[in-house]
């Protein structure tokens, strides 16, 4: 069994609740005449977020295939979230997606620090 670090599981925490804020995103679509994201990307962010979330709790007791799925349901969300700087939406839209895909990198290296060791000095 692989020791979690406290680095991975302040990652594996912000993982989950990452994860968990995705799900359900498919059961509140786009209204009509309004811009936002087509309801398959909705239905693909909860069933990343469930992927996730799963994923996230196998990795605390040390999974490491559990970490990388985790790892890349979070990759995958931020990457169809990318599009809202390509199309006309609000600031305050772009400026929350940049937030959110800037948390996602820094969820991603806290999951994958590892504990530092000391190194020996050579006399």
């Amino acid at each position: 069994m692989n020791h979690t670090s406290t680095r991975q599981k302040v990652g594996l925490v912000l993982a989950g609740l990452i994860s968990l804020i995705s799900i359900p995103s498919a059961f509140s679509p786009t209204p009509d005449g309004e811009t936002g994201p087509p309801l398959g990307i909705l239905v693909l962010g909860s069933v990343l977020g469930v992927i996730g979330l799963v994923a996230a709790v196998i990795a605390w007791r040390g999974n490491r295939t559990a970490l990388r799925v985790a790892a890349g349901t979070l990759v995958l969300n931020a990457l169809t979230s990318l599009p809202a700087f390509f199309v006309d939406v609000p600031a305050f839209i772009k400026l929350a997606v940049a937030g959110s895909i800037i948390v996602t990198v820094v969820t991603l290296i806290l999951m994958f620090s590892t504990t530092r060791r000391p190194v020996p000095v050579l006399d």
